[in-house]
């Protein structure tokens, strides 16, 4: 009987190797901001825990390893990445002392290299399975409904992250609110100016080049430099135009960033819907024209629909890029999840930097995974009108 490998469980099996046997599971700190003392899996938890979860992901990486059936290894990759997350929480009440407020329990990179491998193995088998769109969502609401139902338990309330969290709550919730507002606000700006210029370019081909060969600039300036560029303009407008100050528009803060993610946003609004216009297939538009249409009957009841799943992508790709720049805002007083980042950066905190970055990663993870299931589901129900 020949024993056949995997390619991609033989890197899986490769990573769990090392960060099992290797790598620290947990870092224990006498304070927030002293050096970590690292601990091994079998250090980090109760002997007979410790020796069940390297039970559970050696025979997980075994799953991985050699060719087996898909619901397998499925079965294994969510079976380990439970086990990890829960016995994760175990390992900071365990690794804690009984009444010490001060000492920190974080995370190390056995822990994640081993949710890298199996959330690697768990998007593998996914992906081969074909999942519908809804399903897709379907996945993604279940994990999301877990983690909640992890931090809601307080299994994790033991560890640095957790504590951070709760001496920060109000300020946590406060600066979330902003960053969904710079990222969303900026892309409904962006669809609104955005999708009428595409078309206007789409018609007039004069204007289609130098409308992207400036939008194309825009986005090769660093969003450092145009946060700065923004200060001036937006100051003058703030001391010299009545009731511009009253309604935030000022140098620093919330403005500027606003600003800044717009513009970035422009080039792919624009650049998708003129694309997505040029790709309506002739026909359809001599269709039109033979049944009588006029031009604006023809672009809202054939063109844009048509083109829909290709703006749409443009407004996914802006939607995840916001997301993620949104960070940046916190440098010019902007808020949202970039001032744990920074605040965690300068105070060598790096379980505050992950208080800050863990969830940009969601949002846009999340973001990113709804939008392709919307994108898909339109493209086909566009496939099945034109058949």
């Amino acid at each position: 009987m020949t024993i056949r490998f995997d390619k991609l469980g033989v890197v899986i099996a490769a990573i769990v190797a090392y960060a099992a046997l290797a790598a620290p599971f947990a870092t224990f700190r006498a304070n927030r901001i002293v050096p970590g003392q690292a601990r091994s899996i079998l250090e980090a938890l109760p002997p007979a825990l410790g020796m069940l979860l390297l039970a559970i992901v050696i025979a997980a990486a075994i799953v991985a390893l050699l060719r087996t059936p898909l619901v397998l290894r499925l079965a294994a990759s969510v079976v380990a990445l439970i086990a990890l997350t829960i016995l994760l929480g175990v390992a900071g009440t365990f690794l804690t002392p009984d009444g010490n407020t001060f000492a920190r329990v974080a995370p190390a990179s056995g822990f994640w290299l081993l949710v890298f491998a199996f959330t690697l193995l768990l998007a593998d088998v996914l992906t081969r399975l074909n999942l519908s769109p809804l399903a897709r969502i379907g996945v993604l609401a279940i994990a999301t409904l877990a983690i909640g139902a992890l931090l809601v338990s307080g299994l994790w309330d033991g560890l640095s992250i957790l504590k951070e969290y709760a001496s920060r709550a109000d300020s946590f919730w406060a600066e979330a609110s902003k960053h969904v507002t710079l990222a969303l606000g900026s892309l409904a700006g962006a669809v609104i100016v955005g999708i009428p210029l595409g078309i206007l370019c789409h018609r007039v081909e004069k204007l289609s080049a130098g409308v992207l060969n400036v939008l194309n600039i825009i986005q090769t300036i660093p969003s450092i430099a145009l946060f700065g560029l923004l200060i001036a303009p937006l100051g003058w407008v703030a001391l010299h135009v009545p009731g511009a100050a009253a309604i935030g528009i000022r140098g620093i803060g919330t403005a500027p960033a606003f600003v800044a993610l717009f513009l970035y946003s422009l080039l792919p609004v624009v650049a998708n819907t003129v694309v997505g216009l040029a790709g309506v297939p002739r026909a359809a538009n001599d269709a039109a024209r033979g049944m009588g249409m006029t031009d604006r009957q023809r672009l809202l009841d054939v063109e844009f629909p048509l083109a829909f799943p290709v703006i749409l992508t443009g407004i996914r790709i802006v939607l995840v890029q916001n997301i993620g720049l949104a960070t940046i805002a916190a440098l010019i007083g902007g808020g949202g999840f970039g001032v744990f980042v920074f605040q965690g950066v300068g105070q060598t905190a790096m379980d505050l930097v992950l208080l800050g970055a863990l969830p940009t990663v969601a949002l846009a993870f999340a973001a990113a995974i709804i939008l392709d299931a919307v994108i898909e589901m339109t493209a086909t129900k566009r496939r099945v009108e034109t058949a």
